[in-house]
């Protein structure tokens, strides 16, 4: 009977077949001639799936710009009859799943197009999925193929609607041609210009945010993220470059070895040229090979010659023509080669995707946190997205090392959010919160410190010893509202608070802040704490029920207090307790400014604060564009033409005038030296040479010592500021290169490197680190009624940095906010 169903399901099988279109023939032009719009390339995975029984084609989200995420899953007919088992029995085997089993079928997934303009890979997905399904089907009887086709739709679309747009016909392979020069802000990053291919751990994004939730579902055994490289360089593919963080197994580096071999056979074959073991580490958690590979996984990054400057055709530097149709070869062709080693050896990928997971030999076997309970809630929504388990603490403490002294201490364990490594994925509970990733090279890639406790917020411990939680988190905060106060007070500390503000000034709710503490009927606030007085609000109808809903919505704690009258001072019509402005902010976007940057702001403010900004491109700006607001942001970039001649002399008048300026990161630069900023950078007391007689191969590694690689710094701060309200007198912040400057003279230093600069993990080269000595991190200087605000280091970086992010609310409405422009 069994051989009879096999025989019936080939035979429909064949039929099925017969019915599908290469995609040639469904597009109406040959793969590598065209950029194919999305939209095209989800229909011929529709087709491919209603014609052929070894293809089912699902969606998994939208995206920003609404274009659906779509995965294919690709097997035999009978392996798709029993696909659920199959899933089920892998997630078994590891324990993410109750209940025994023992797989010997090979999980491969292919992620294409994560990097919108490197669009020769979608290209290459449906050119796959055909090959797969009509000459590789022997490959597919103990393996199943997924393949996500476009990880970043809007982004592909902007690049590939933007070049079948400018592209010359026949197509122009010079590269000076305008279809070789993408304009800002290019194809790369998603709808927010954020770079998806660092967004895998940090989950910011609605497209990783989705792709999370399948990704859990299945947890393949090898994961393949398809890039695109400078157009001079030939192809990469594993294995990978160290560093490898210590958590990688030796049989995950010998099978990324043996499927390099694998390509390597087919490239010379045809005369290819490759590269291997250089540039792409295995460190930063958040890449689409880094994250699958601490989840077990053969995770691999393989990049093309192209990027967004190749087009249909370009002249490289070495002399020939790069075409499209090379690029999806390449692509084309590692594909396949991947899922025949997984085919080939997927009895021995499972028995080792299974030792991944046992976690016993993990120094660390607890981490105990404790803090804000705000930033402890957002820090657990984090961990529900990779479903990572945690408990929360109910009696006695926990001792190991203290993220808040470096060094051995203990902690309570009532309320403390618990993360235990002996879980199913205690690996990657390794890697987000142990404190200093260990490092057995210097020369990265990317950032080598991410530590989540300091990201957040928190502190705690990191315990050798197991220590076991059972309560709950923390209940609901909102307590009904005695609506004949005098007033109500609100604690200020963490993004929630920021939220309930920006939803208060929106609600046309009147709010003041306090600038020193304040005592009211024995109860005793923190600076920054919110105002809300029956007084200010006295003309708003409303204001009780917008009060009220409000709190409800963002679950805040308010005291109501039946007088005006404190027990110490401030009163509640103190001069030190300030009115909040609804701030009408201006952010600069376009040339000259990191997309990256603006990006990270602008899905801020969407996404997260909720609160209206107005961009303005750089090619459009003056500073008299500025007379209908109150704030102008500036994202980190390069910014001569703002702050040269006339137009430093206008954006001063404006400044003056009551205009308040944020900068971050690299746009602090702008205002070094200039008169009136008050910022100076610091300078070298090397006097040392012997640099230039550095031998040519080792100039590289010699200049590392200039170089911090995302690292963490301990900062003093001035609690006493509006910038640091809510904050202690110390802050960890993520530093992400070596800018320093001088403490300011005539203004502010609310954050600050006092003395020799402390790092507590990531890699800081030994002159890199040494110039931060009595640098400023934060800082704002007066000027006129207005005020420039400096962060040098930037806590919107790639929207992870949770604890920092308040110091840019402050920024905004907190810091000189009594100031009605004239």
């Amino acid at each position: 009977m069994q051989r009879i169903t096999l025989l019936f399901l080939l035979f429909v099988g064949l039929i099925g077949q017969a019915q599908v279109q290469s995609p040639e023939e469904f597009l109406g032009y040959p793969i590598g001639t065209q950029f194919s719009r999305h939209a095209d390339v989800v229909a011929y995975f529709n087709h491919v799936a209603d014609q052929s029984p070894m293809v089912q084609f699902n969606s998994y989200g939208k995206t920003y710009e609404r274009r659906p995420l779509t995965y294919a899953v690709i097997s035999t007919p009978e392996n798709l009859a029993k696909i659920d088992q199959i899933r089920t029995d892998n997630l078994k085997s590891i324990g993410l799943a109750s209940g025994s089993a023992d797989p010997e079928v090979a999980i491969v997934w292919l992620s294409y197009n994560v990097h919108g303009n490197e669009a020769s890979s979608t290209e290459a997905s449906m050119l796959t999925l055909y090959k797969l399904i009509t000459e590789k089907q022997d490959w597919l009887q103990n393996t199943i193929v997924i393949i996500d086709p476009c990880v970043n739709p809007d982004g592909r679309d902007r690049y590939a609607n933007w070049y079948n747009q400018v592209k010359a016909t026949p197509y122009n392979s010079a590269q000076i041609a305008t279809e070789h020069n993408e304009p800002w802000p290019g194809g790369r990053p998603n709808h927010y210009l954020f770079d998806l291919n660092r967004d895998w751990a940090w989950a910011s994004q609605i497209e990783s945010q989705e792709r999370l939730k399948i990704y859990n579902q299945w947890m393949p055994h090898i994961h393949v993220d398809f890039h695109e490289q400078g157009i001079n360089e030939p192809y990469y593919f594993a294995p990978a470059a160290a560093p490898y963080h210590e958590i990688i197994s030796d049989w995950q580096y010998d099978f990324q070895e043996a499927i390099g071999r694998n390509h390597a056979k087919y490239f010379d074959s045809e005369g290819w040229l490759f590269f291997s073991r250089e540039r792409f580490d295995l460190l930063y958690p958040s890449y689409g090979d880094t994250y699958p590979t601490f989840m077990g996984a053969i995770g691999m990054t393989y990049e093309q010659a192209g990027h967004g400057r190749a087009g249909l055709g370009i002249d490289t530097d070495e002399g020939y023509e790069l075409t499209l149709l090379d690029r999806v070869m390449h692509h084309t062709t590692t594909g396949l080669s991947t899922v025949e080693m997984g085919a080939k050896n997927a009895a021995k990928l499972n028995d080792e995707f299974q030792k991944f997971f046992n976690n016993s030999n993990l120094k660390y076997k607890s981490f105990v946190l404790t803090g804000n309970a705000d930033k402890i809630n957002a820090l657990t929504q984090l961990l529900d997205r990779h479903e990572i388990q945690y408990s929360f603490g109910t009696s006695g403490s926990a001792t190991g090392y203290r993220y808040s002294t470096q060094g051995k201490g203990s902690v309570s364990n009532q309320g403390a959010l618990i993360i235990n490594t002996d879980q199913p994925k205690g690996k990657m509970v390794k890697v987000l919160f142990e404190p200093d990733a260990a490092l057995e090279e210097p020369l990265t890639y990317d950032i080598t410190a991410w530590n989540l406790v300091h990201a957040y917020g928190l502190d705690g411990v990191a315990s050798t010893v197991k220590v076991n939680g059972s309560g709950s988190a923390p209940g609901s905060n909102f307590v009904t509202l005695n609506t004949a106060a005098a007033g109500y007070i609100a604690k200020w500390n963490s993004m929630e608070d920021a939220r309930f503000l920006s939803a208060l000034l929106q609600a046309g709710v009147r709010v003041r802040f306090t600038e020193k503490p304040m005592q009211l009927n024995g109860n005793s606030f923190e600076r920054g704490s919110l105002v809300i007085t029956k007084s200010d609000n006295r003309n708003n109808p409303d204001f009780p029920q917008n009060l009220i809903e409000v709190a409800q919505q963002y679950d805040r704690y308010l005291y109501s207090s039946n007088t005006s009258f404190a027990d110490r001072t401030p009163d509640f019509g103190s001069p030190d307790i300030k009115l909040i402005n609804p701030q009408r902010i201006a952010m600069l976007q376009g040339d000259g400014t990191s997309s990256l940057s603006y990006g990270a702001l602008w899905h801020f403010f969407e996404q997260q604060l909720h609160y209206p900004i107005t961009s303005i491109n750089t090619e459009s700006f003056r500073p008299s564009v500025l007379q209908n607001f109150d704030v102008l942001i500036m994202p980190e970039g390069w910014y001569g033409s703002v702050t040269n001649g006339n137009a430093l002399d206008d954006l001063k008048s404006w400044i003056r005038s009551g205009g308040k300026v944020i900068a971050l990161g690299r746009a602090v630069n702008a205002f070094s030296g200039k008169d009136g900023f008050g910022l100076k950078n610091n300078t070298s007391d090397s006097d040392d040479d012997s640099s230039n007689l550095t031998p040519y191969d080792q100039r590289e590694r010699e200049s590392l010592k200039n170089f911090i690689t995302g690292a963490i710094y301990k900062i003093k701060m001035d609690d006493s500021h509006p910038m640091a309200f809510g904050f202690g007198d110390t802050y960890y912040s993520l530093k992400l290169g070596s800018s320093s400057f001088q403490h300011l003279d005539n203004g502010y230093n609310v954050g600050y490197i006092d003395g020799d600069a402390v790092s507590v993990a990531g890699f800081s080269g030994e002159a890199a680190k040494a110039s931060l000595k009595n640098s400023l991190v934060f800082g704002e200087v007066r000027m006129g009624r207005g005020s420039v605000v400096y962060m040098v280091d930037n806590p919107m970086f790639r929207s992870f940095w949770e604890n920092g992010k308040l110091l840019l609310v402050n920024g905004i409405f907190m810091v000189n906010s009594n100031v009605f422009r004239l």
